[in-house]
């Protein structure tokens, strides 16, 4: 019996890990992105010629001035923001795709 709850346990870990991997992102509503040394935040608004995208990003040391980026997405074009790691370490990566009338923040896979 104890077996079985560990496994049902495990498995609702993954499905809420796997989650946490990709969310719809909704119209002015902030969600925070980490990227390890370095987080933020991001929204999106509606308007005429698209998705407005704007995420602004800051070391978590606070040594310096925050940095906004800018995006206006269309159905199907994605912006994704990386931070390089260590020497042989894949860079930590998160995208924000449009789909259709959703933004859907995601880890993303970079390649160097």
């Amino acid at each position: 019996m104890r077996i079985s709850t560990f496994i049902m346990a495990a498995g609702i870990g993954i499905a809420v890990s796997a989650q946490a991997l990709a969310a719809d992102l909704q119209p002015i509503q902030s969600q925070s992105i980490d990227l390890g040394n370095v987080a933020g935040d991001a929204y999106y608004t509606v308007e005429q010629d698209g998705f407005h995208v704007v995420a602004t990003f800051a070391p978590r040391d606070g040594g310096s001035t925050p940095v906004r980026f800018q995006a206006v997405l269309s159905p199907g074009q994605a912006v994704t923001f990386s931070s390089p790691r260590g020497a042989g370490e894949q860079p930590v990566s998160i995208s924000l795709q449009r789909h259709n009338d959703r933004v859907v923040v995601s880890k993303a896979s970079l390649t160097e």
